[in-house]
C-alpha cells in the first residue's frame, strides 16, 4: 500500500510542478485545496450513488443473524469496526463494499445469499471485508481523482502553451482524455492487483481458500445465465465479481481473470 500510495503521490506532485512552472508559485494552495474538495466530493457522492444505483436497504439482524455473527466474527479478527450490512436485488450474484475503516457498508444480493453455501457465503464477505481492512475503496477513488487531475492539468497546459483559439480548446480536450486513460490504465492495474490480496488476506481470515474458489466458480456460472443485472458499470467496478475476456478489456478491467483468482485461492 505504500509503494502505491508514493506512485500516486508522485503523479499528483508532477502535475502540481507543471501546474507551479506554468502559472507560478502561487498555484499551489489552489492546486491542493481544488484537489481535496474534488477527491473528497468522488469519495461522498461516490458512496451515495452506489448505495442508491442497487436500491440497497438494511439487512435485518433478526432475518438473517448468522450473516451479522459471521461479520462480527470477521471484523474482530481483522482488526476493523463491524460494518453496516446492507442487502439489494442486484439481478446477479454479487456483493461489493464501499466506505472506509468505521464508516464501511458491505452490501450482499439476495441472489447471492440464495446461491451460495454457509461458508462460500463467509468466503465473499471476508473479501469484502478485506478492501476495508487495507482501505482499496479510499485508495482507487483518490487515484481516479489524480487521474482526472492530471487530465485537468493536461488541458491547461495546451492552453497556456497555446494561442487559446477554437483548435487549442479541442486539442487540449483530446490530450488531456489521453493524459488521463493512462493514468488510468496504472490505476486499474492497482485496482486488479488488490483483489488478488483481498483474496489471499479473505483466505488466511477464513482458514482457506476452497470456500471462496467455489464461491467464485458459482457467481461467475450465476452472471453467465443473468441478463437483468442492474448494477451499472460503476457500482460493477466495486463488486466482488467481474470478468474479461479480450485482451484490451482485461487491461481496463477493474478485476483479474476469474480462473486466475480461484487458481491463486486453491494454490
Amino acid at each position: 500500500m505504500a509503494v502505491v500510495g508514493a506512485i500516486l503521490a508522485g503523479f499528483y506532485l508532477v502535475v502540481v510542478a507543471f501546474a507551479m512552472v506554468a502559472y507560478g508559485t502561487s498555484i499551489w494552495p489552489i492546486a491542493i485545496a481544488g484537489s481535496v474538495l474534488l477527491v473528497g466530493f468522488q469519495y461522498k457522492v461516490g458512496k451515495w450513488a452506489a448505495l442508491r444505483s442497487v436500491g440497497a436497504e438494511d439487512l435485518s439482524e433478526d432475518q438473517y443473524p448468522q450473516i451479522h455473527q459471521q461479520v462480527r466474527q470477521l471484523s474482530r479478527d481483522m482488526g476493523i469496526e463491524k460494518p453496516k450490512l446492507k442487502v439489494a436485488r442486484m439481478g446477479v450474484p454479487n456483493a461489493f463494499a464501499v466506505g472506509r475503516k468505521g464508516a464501511g457498508v458491505v452490501v450482499v444480493s439476495t441472489e447471492l445469499m440464495a446461491l451460495l453455501d454457509d461458508d462460500e457465503l463467509e468466503g465473499v464477505l471476508a473479501h469484502e471485508l478485506a478492501h476495508i481492512a487495507n482501505r482499496d475503496v479510499v485508495t482507487m477513488v483518490i487515484g481516479q481523482g489524480i487521474a482526472s487531475i492530471v487530465g485537468i492539468a493536461a488541458q491547461m497546459v495546451v492552453f497556456a502553451t497555446g494561442d487559446n483559439d477554437i483548435a487549442d480548446f479541442f486539442l487540449a480536450i483530446i490530450v488531456g482524455n489521453i493524459v488521463q486513460f493512462f493514468v488510468m490504465l496504472f490505476v486499474l492495474a492497482i485496482s486488479r492487483y488488490r483483489e488478488y490480496v483481498a483474496d489471499a488476506d479473505a483466505k488466511e481470515a477464513i482458514g482457506g481458500g476452497d470456500p471462496l474458489a467455489r464461491a467464485l466458480e458459482k457467481i461467475s456460472g450465476g452472471h453467465q445465465r443473468s441478463r437483468e443485472s442492474a448494477v451499472d458499470s460503476q457500482v460493477s467496478a466495486l463488486c466482488i465479481f467481474g470478468d474479461s475476456d479480450s485482451f484490451l478489456s482485461k487491461i481496463v478491467s477493474t478485476h483479474p481473470p476469474t480462473e486466475k483468482r480461484i487458481e491463486r485461492l486453491r494454490s
